[in-house]
């Protein structure tokens, strides 16, 4: 499905970046993870991919820092002459109200989520556009859809990831190049796990179908973005969110 092609997911140490890294390198990509800090969790990562038959390597940056993803991108492409899938997963959190939230709670959060997804599109497009072909896939939040309370500069980050996502789609989509979103709800993971219950069902309230998502159900929409399948869908926002935001 996807053998020969090269794709870079940033954030991809753990979590729902794990999971898609897993399952684009299980379906025959080349698999670079990205990874800031975690290095441990990354070439942890790395490994389950390689022994399960897959190819995979760890490469270190941040996302936020222009200069560093210029020379991130330009090593892999001179490595493997290509980069035909960029998932832009990285993101971080630091929830607070409006009234209580400092001013770099809500920079960081910018910084890392929205500015870092300009600076791999903006570095990755003058390869894709050489290649005359590849695939962009954002990682967006039903929280840029919908909205949260206490997550002004998260809900803004990732409503800015969808604007930025129609706008690059339009602008290259005639060079044979998609960008589509994807905007999760609810997923399991080890930060959901540590929900208080209380906010465990708040939340699944809000869920038509009554549960929260698997890492594995997202990674399965970004594959599917990925590949020739969806070869005429661009400047999409697919929720995967069990209905929250229908």
């Amino acid at each position: 499905m996807l053998n020969g092609k090269v794709a870079l997911v940033t954030g991809a140490g753990s979590g729902i970046g794990k999971e898609i890294a897993k399952m684009l390198a299980a379906k025959g990509a080349q698999v670079m993870i990205n990874y800031m800090h975690s290095k441990e969790s990354a070439e942890a990562a790395a490994a389950d991919i390689r022994d399960a038959g897959g190819k995979a390597e760890c490469v270190q940056c941040s996302v936020n820092d222009f200069t560093a993803v210029q020379s991130m991108i330009k090593e892999i492409v001179k490595k493997y002459g290509r980069i035909d899938i960029l998932v832009n997963n990285a993101g971080i959190t630091k929830d607070n109200l409006l009234m209580a939230m400092k001013e770099e709670e809500f920079d960081d959060v910018i910084d890392v989520n929205l500015k870092g997804t300009f600076n791999t599109m903006r570095h990755v497009y003058r390869q894709m556009l050489k290649q005359k072909s590849g695939s962009i896939i954002n990682i967006s939040s039903v929280s840029g859809v919908l909205g949260n309370p206490g997550q002004v500069n998260y809900a803004a980050s990732k409503a800015g990831i969808i604007g930025m996502t129609k706008s690059m789609a339009r602008e290259l989509a005639s060079r044979g190049i998609r960008v589509n979103a994807v905007a999760p709800g609810f997923v399991e993971t080890p930060m959901t796990d540590k929900l208080p219950a209380s906010a465990k069902e708040a939340g699944l309230a809000q869920i038509p179908m009554g549960r929260f998502a698997k890492a594995e159900e997202i990674a399965s929409a970004v594959c599917f973005l990925a590949s020739d399948e969806a070869a005429y869908i661009t400047g999409q926002v697919l929720c995967v969110d069990g209905g929250m935001a229908m």
